[in-house]
């Protein structure tokens, strides 16, 4: 049952929170990030894995958008949605453009290198190929205080 007002990205964000706190959990950035299909349907999961993978492009968007356009047999994501808990990078924001996103969905903007509304805002770079609608700020809270509490750690 859908309760009146509920946020409908909060499940998938949860589910992306699941995968940030992976990342925490094994010494990784906590950034977690879900694929969704046109239908709400999970596509793919993933969380930062570069260190893991000693890949500097091993971030939890690149990983999901690679694991969704091969479950889809497409590199185009054209009806599927990124869920993802902080502001992608610039190298995400080229991924998700080249994927042909319909739209992106993100916790907390990341002011240091958030390209999507923070640094840069893609709604002012009219030279862009191909455009999606965003929507920031779900669950923002947990997601700042999972990172904020990850990097305090690491200061110690």
């Amino acid at each position: 049952m859908t309760r009146v007002g509920k946020n409908p990205w909060e499940e998938p964000m949860r589910q992306a929170l699941v995968e940030a706190k992976a990342a925490r959990d094994r010494g990784e950035v906590p950034v977690g990030a879900v694929v969704l299909d046109s239908s709400g349907t999970l596509l793919a999961a993933a969380h930062n894995r570069t260190l893991a993978n000693r890949d500097p492009a091993g971030h939890a968007e690149m990983l999901a958008l690679r694991e969704a356009a091969i479950k889809v047999g497409n590199h185009r994501l054209t009806d599927c949605v990124l869920v993802v808990t902080l502001e992608p990078c610039l190298m995400c924001l080229g991924a998700l453009i080249q994927a042909r996103i319909a739209g992106l969905v993100f916790g907390a903007r990341d002011p240091k290198a958030g390209v999507v509304l923070s640094r840069i805002n893609i709604n002012d770079l009219d030279w862009l190929n191909h455009r999606f609608w965003v929507i920031e700020g779900v669950l923002a809270e947990e997601s700042s205080k999972l990172l904020s509490s990850f990097f305090a750690e690491r200061r110690r």
